[in-house]
């Protein structure tokens, strides 16, 4: 019994992708007639048809459609075989490639990436700081591997987004504007002058919409992108604020944290590209993102 090899799946894989056997091929550093062999001598081995031409393009059939996640599997395995042969004789290699806000690269991933490279020394973590909406297209063009995120309300299909937790987003005040023990409602956060973070993030449309629905008009008095840069403004006295729980782990002197009533939270999570296959490096890379030890999950 004849079965497929590793390069007729990849093959296949890179012509779902691209909907084109001559973009396939180029990826591939291999010529078209050797991708449409491999095609060919894959579809044999099957005894099905896996495309169809339709507008000049390859799309799928049911048969290929039924086929991309197994020949992912598989490819993956291979990998994962070579990893591990390479790891038993030098220790891992390679590289992540990795895009988070800044909030996340400040109070989360240290952790994470601390324990990554104790299981493996030799790997290289490379971070880039940004916006959601600085990130999604860094990982849709594949220059990114992964992104850290508040998951944005409006996505991408070509995504895959994963949720890792539901993060509280809380009051900042001055400690001079008093307590609200109860919690602050929309109406009475407005009242004072509103430190915004700035209108491109994902985090501030979960802020106005919680102000809208809430009946508040808060008048922003300044934006900006920094999380950290808000608390100390906060701190002197500038203003109020909302700010996600994790950037409140390291608190700031003049300040006072006060729940919102009601709650509101933003989710946090990850997101790669659909048709990416995850190695050994981005498994054990979320896996410990997964455990990441948020002090409100306790």
């Amino acid at each position: 019994m004849r079965l497929p090899t590793v390069r007729q799946f990849r093959a296949f894989l890179h012509v779902a992708e691209t909907g084109s056997v001559s973009i396939a091929a180029k990826s591939l550093g291999l010529t078209q007639p050797a991708v449409s062999q491999q095609l060919r001598e894959l579809e044999r081995i099957l005894s099905v048809r896996l495309f169809e031409r339709a507008n000049g393009r390859s799309i799928l059939t049911m048969a290929g459609q039924a086929l991309v996640e197994p020949a992912q599997r598989a490819v993956a395995a291979a990998e994962d075989a070579v990893a591990v042969t390479a790891e038993s004789k030098h220790g891992e290699t390679g590289q992540i490639r990795i895009g988070s806000g800044a909030t996340g690269c400040i109070h989360l991933l240290p952790t994470v990436l601390a324990a990554v490279k104790q299981a493996m020394p030799r790997l290289t973590l490379k971070v880039t700081i940004g916006d959601t909406a600085d990130l999604l297209p860094l990982v849709q063009s594949g220059e990114l591997d992964i992104g850290l995120m508040t998951l944005p309300v409006n996505r991408v299909a070509a995504l895959s987004y994963q949720p890792l937790f539901s993060e509280p987003l809380m009051a900042l005040l001055p400690q001079s504007d008093g307590l609200f023990p109860k919690g602050i409602t929309p109406q009475q956060l407005a009242q004072f002058p509103f430190i915004a973070y700035r209108a491109a993030g994902d985090t501030r449309t979960i802020a106005d919409n919680w102000f809208d629905t809430g009946g508040g008009s808060p008048k922003p008095i300044m934006e900006l992108g920094s999380f950290e840069a808000i608390k100390v403004l906060v701190g002197a006295g500038l203003g109020v604020a909302i700010v996600p729980k994790l950037a409140l782990s390291t608190p700031v002197s003049g300040t006072a944290i006060c729940r919102l009533r009601p709650p509101l939270s933003r989710t946090v999570g990850y997101v790669v590209r659909g048709d990416k296959t995850l190695d050994r490096r981005l498994r054990l890379l979320i896996r410990h993102l997964e455990a990441f030890p948020a002090p409100w999950k306790s």
